[in-house]
């Protein structure tokens, strides 16, 4: 099995393919099915949100997308690669180098400071020089307001203020899939305006894909592309 180490995304594949692709959980000894997509197909760089009422399925693709579930049934291709066939370690290596993962919760490390927060991701994928780590971590931080909180530590920040370090640490290695789960949802209404211009302005800069998920009206509608949850049949038109 090849490492997702030496996995490098082709040029012009696909972001996201999937087929046939079913996900389910057992619930009091029964099996409950929370996703079935008959096909979808992301292009690369494009931006595209994902709606639906909660527990139709928006959060699991997400994480089928970055390897942190894998798939009851069917064919998933993410930047090219097969990644339900990848082992564990070269998922997880592999969402390091080429996914950034926003997540509803944050799931900082509570017990490092914001930048450090930011760098860790960065020591683990070792794409970035050291010597650039730390001056892009700051540089992130700054870009979304928290140029003067850099060594506070996630339990002296607000929700907020937590929501956007994540959304830092999603951006630090330079992802070609950027994936955001409802990234807006604790910022207050001035603020998630700014946050999801930078979500849009980073990946557009990068060329990355951009996977949003969220309940929030006014973010679905400044995106171009959106999906409505369950998608049965979400083909998107193929990278030419």
């Amino acid at each position: 099995m090849t490492d997702a180490a030496a996995v490098r995304p082709p040029e012009r594949v696909a972001a996201v393919e999937a087929y046939g692709l079913r996900r389910s959980f057992v619930q009091g000894g029964e099996s409950v099915e929370v996703l079935d997509i008959a096909a979808l197909c992301i292009p690369s760089g494009a931006i595209y949100g994902l709606a639906g009422p909660s527990g139709c399925g928006k959060t699991t693709l997400l994480h089928l997308c970055a390897g942190l579930l894998p798939p009851s049934a069917g064919e998933l291709r993410v930047l090219g690669t097969e990644l339900p066939l990848l082992p564990q370690h070269a998922r997880d290596r592999f969402r390091a180098r080429h996914v950034g993962y926003v997540f509803q919760r944050f799931n900082l490390i509570p017990a490092v400071s914001a930048i450090e927060n930011v760098l860790l991701p960065m020591g683990f994928a070792n794409v970035l020089p050291v010597a650039q780590r730390r001056e892009r971590a700051e540089t992130l931080l700054r870009r979304v307001g928290l140029g003067h909180r850099l060594h506070h530590r996630p339990a002296a920040l607000s929700h907020g203020e937590q929501q956007r370090v994540g959304i830092a640490r999603a951006l630090a290695n330079r992802p070609a899939l950027l994936l955001a789960d409802e990234p807006t949802a604790s910022l207050e209404a001035g603020r998630s305006d700014a946050v999801l211009e930078l979500l849009i302005e980073v990946a557009s800069e990068a060329g990355a894909a951009l996977l949003i998920a969220s309940h929030d009206a006014r973010v679905l509608g400044r995106l171009e592309h959106v999906l409505q949850m369950p998608v049965f049949n979400g083909v998107a038109p193929a990278p030419s």
